[in-house]
């Protein structure tokens, strides 16, 4: 078997992994580096306890994302405010940080609540004392919501703020999908889903047979996936809220690696059925294919570009695994990385312009970045086993399978590299994560 050959079966081997409680994201590196910001408890406006507190999850999510450092509350000069009409400008004045998060909770009618917030430039605030309340005021919004709703909107929260400070639009609703092995359990590896921070797990499918490469569609209401199920691999796309599911292709030998095309209606997969393992695209309605690649090499894990008019895969047409351009419309192939042993298991950025991937160098494998325009590389990760990245919507994050203590698990690193967490599980092994597109 070739090289790339005994890298999928690896692969193959390794995409499983075990739930008993959500994922626990802890940042390994980048905080010093980051952009420090004040995120206040919100203010609580009734009498009973209240329900959460909506504040804890902005911090989370503005520390995880990498770019934001939320300071310490402790020592704030003003505490108990929930609005830019209680800021007093001048008691702010020697706080570091370059904006205010503040709002508050009341109650609003039978398990209803009204949550309103304030995002203050701190910055202004410090350079111009005399600026007015509304003009240091970056947003200001309020909602109506459910307890339910609570997490999901203090997601909202921070998606307004990372956009107004960045000028990238955030991340944190959203969610992703990995699949989970439990050696010794009667159904050991599962299809889950869960929030972007490992919160509102689901169970998509649990099977006796290996399941693994979980795509999203582009709307975020289904996913496609490789199943050995029926003791042969297959390829499915299943609703994720009905749970109805589909069999798109079951051919003799290999099904695997689905892509969903930037218009949701196709799927980029690899069949084997025709000999080696070449590129395919298979229309979803009415399973009709197309074959992209015929090459005596392997040929393997397409993704698409943004504008559908490529594909990125892996081939050993080279001699040894390799990252591969093939245009559609005129069949062209190009070769895209030179640099390293292997390079394999790429993803597209939202814009099209650099690819994510695996590079083996020296034996090790690590998450790296390319520009396309300039072929610069830069590896992301130190550690040695990294696999399937996937990209986060706004590209600012890659989430990838890794080992910690022996052990696999997920990690994120930020695409300048700067910043690292790791997503551990409680009990099993964790892998093949994917990011779902804005929801």
């Amino acid at each position: 078997m070739k090289v790339l050959g005994k890298c999928l079966v690896l692969i193959l081997v390794l995409c499983s992994a075990p739930v008993k409680a959500a994922l626990d994201i802890v940042i390994t590196e980048g905080v010093d580096a980051a952009r420090p910001i004040v995120v206040m408890p919100f203010k609580w406006e009734g009498q009973d306890p209240m329900p959460s507190q909506i504040s804890d999850v902005v911090t989370s999510d503005l520390a995880r994302s990498g770019t934001f450092h939320p300071i310490d509350t402790f020592g704030l000069p003003q505490k108990g405010i929930s609005g830019v009409t209680e800021f007093n400008t001048a008691a702010w004045a020697n706080v570091s940080a370059e904006a205010v998060v503040m709002g508050s909770i009341k109650p609003y009618g039978a398990g209803k609540y009204l949550v309103s917030f304030d995002l203050i430039d701190l910055v202004k605030a410090q350079q111009n004392p005399a600026a007015t309340k509304n003009d240091l005021l970056l947003d200001t919004r309020e909602a109506v919501i459910t307890q339910a709703q609570f997490r999901q909107y203090a997601h909202r929260i921070s998606d307004i703020v990372y956009e107004q400070l960045t000028g990238i639009k955030g991340a944190f609703l959203t969610r992703i999908a990995y699949v989970v092995v439990e050696y010794g359990a009667k159904f050991p590896y599962r299809l889950m889903i869960a929030d972007y921070d490992g919160y509102n797990e689901q169970m998509l499918l649990r099977s006796p047979e290996p399941l693994m490469s979980p795509s999203w569609s582009p709307d975020g209401r289904k996913l496609a996936y490789v199943s050995f199920e029926n003791k042969k691999s297959e390829i499915y796309i299943q609703d994720i809220y009905t749970q109805v599911r589909t069999k798109i292709t079951s051919y003799p030998s290999i099904n695997g690696a689905p892509s969903f095309s930037p218009d949701g209606k196709k799927l980029a997969i690899t069949l084997s059925k025709d000999g080696q393992p070449d590129i395919y695209i298979v229309d979803i309605a009415t399973k009709a294919l197309t074959r992209v690649t015929n090459h005596y090499a392997i040929d393997t894990e397409a993704r698409w570009f943004p504008d559908g008019k490529s594909l990125l895969f892996t081939s050993e047409r080279g001699g040894r695994p390799q990252l591969y351009r093939a245009y559609l419309g005129t069949g062209k192939v190009s070769r895209l990385t030179f640099e390293g042993e292997w390079n394999l298991g790429g993803a597209v950025m939202p814009d099209g312009r650099s690819i994510v991937f695996v590079n083996r160098t020296q034996g090790k494998f690590h998450i790296a970045r390319m520009d396309l325009k300039t072929r610069f590389m830069q590896v992301l990760t130190e550690t040695r086993l990294d696999e399937s990245p996937s990209i986060a919507p706004n590209g600012t994050m890659v989430i990838y399978g890794t080992t910690y203590q022996g052990k696999q698990v997920l990690a994120a690193v930020s695409m300048d590299g700067r910043f690292k967490a790791r997503l551990p599980m409680g009990q099993g092994e964790v892998k093949s994560p994917s990011w779902s597109p804005f929801l």
